[in-house]
């Protein structure tokens, strides 16, 4: 997502039911600090540190992500718009041919006039008429067509009045098309743009630095990782505790992962079709992340959680920006699989959540369809939990 988009937030706000385990957070605190203390110091050479890189490149990976759903939503918009020009003009063109017809006809009709005594036709007149009903008013035919015949002249100016919309209305919608165009150009552009500065960056870095990213990334994630199991141990014994409280039975298993909720639960379906979704979602483990890919070989975050609820037969909309207006908001506490995790205040990222704290997700360019701790970027990167069937 957009750098300049994230606003300052206090972790432990943003969603409820969220509870940081002390020790936890003690964890992911002296990592970072041993991660600035390690990397923060410039080089010799005035060259920006480990550090320094790896948070430039992560802030580029964000806008990429966040452009590819600009990306993806001026797409959206430029297909709908281009059918809608398309269908605008045939129906112009049917009109058309439709008034050339109706015009001829009614040419005759001149003609026969001028045969039955009425005054010359003048052809010039009646093509440069503003209606067929000018130019029979202006030579005094009208008293002298047929009813049938003062139908034809009614059907043909109300056909020529609705062709003439229609034109307007095809014509607006060519300039709306040529913006939507121009969007989708934009946005393409910002993504190559940002996938490329991440590239050069990371191009810069000797073997030994990249490998050090890799450590420092993978140890990231093992503490998100733990993170996420300390959430599903601290759940499974708030279940146990309220269980024995209510006076009914615990086998102190329970976790996100199995525990009901009361809103899934006035819905016997959901967990038929959150299986469905997650069985997709898993079986596209491994597949690469790109950008405004739907599948089957490639994927973005939100062309993933599409396909992913598609399978389950629940159509969602193509970028997150719709996705998460697409169903009822839950706490994480009682986040259930199959519910899609929202990650920004830009609302730029996706997941589709499995449990016990972690997502399948496409985390970014670069990488694959994996599963991660819903804890991946922190905790105040969460953003909502939509439960969407």
């Amino acid at each position: 997502m957009a750098s300049q988009h994230r606003k300052p937030r206090s972790a432990g706000t943003r969603v409820a039911g969220i509870r940081t385990p002390a020790l936890a957070t003690a964890a992911l605190t002296s990592v970072a600090l041993l991660s600035q203390t390690a990397n923060a110091a410039p080089s010799d050479d005035g060259k920006p540190s480990l550090e320094e890189v790896e948070k430039k490149v992560d802030d580029l990976y964000r806008q990429a992500e966040s452009a590819t759903e600009k990306y993806n939503a001026a797409k959206e918009k430029t297909t709908k718009q281009r059918k809608r020009a398309d269908g605008l003009l045939d129906d112009v063109a049917q009109r058309t041919q439709k008034l050339n017809e109706a015009r001829e006809e009614l040419g005759s009709y001149a003609a026969a006039q001028y045969r039955t005594g009425a005054s010359a036709p003048d052809t010039a007149a009646f093509l440069l008429a503003d209606t067929p009903q000018d130019y029979f008013d202006q030579n005094h035919l009208m008293s002298r067509l047929t009813d049938r015949q003062k139908g034809a002249v009614d059907d043909y100016v109300t056909e020529q009045s609705a062709t003439m919309k229609q034109r307007q209305e095809a014509t607006e919608s060519l300039a709306t098309l040529t913006d939507t165009q121009n969007d989708l150009k934009t946005a393409k552009a910002t993504v190559q743009k940002k996938l490329g500065d991440a590239r050069e960056l990371l191009s810069q870095l000797t073997a030994q630095e990249k490998a050090r990213l890799a450590a420092i990334e993978k140890q990231r994630q093992e503490e998100a990782a733990r993170k996420a199991a300390e959430l599903a141990r601290q759940r499974a014994a708030e279940q146990a505790a309220a269980q024995q409280e209510s006076g009914g039975t615990s086998s102190g298993t329970g976790s996100p992962s199995t525990a009901p909720s009361a809103s899934a639960s006035e819905d016997p379906s959901y967990a038929t079709k959150a299986e469905k979704a997650l069985a997709f979602a898993r079986a596209q483990i491994g597949k690469p992340y790109v950008w405004g890919a739907t599948g089957p070989d490639s994927y973005d975050c939100s062309g993933l959680t599409q396909a992913a609820w598609k399978a389950a037969g629940v159509t969602l909309p193509r970028t997150t920006y719709d996705q998460v207006n697409a169903g009822t908001t839950v706490s994480l506490a009682d986040a259930r699989p199959g519910d899609l995790i929202f990650f920004y205040d830009d609302v730029s990222h996706v997941g589709v959540y499995i449990g016990n704290g972690m997502m399948i997700h496409a985390p970014k360019p670069g990488a694959y369809v994996r599963e991660e701790s819903v804890f991946y970027d922190g905790e105040s990167g969460i953003h909502s939990v939509i439960r969407p069937a």
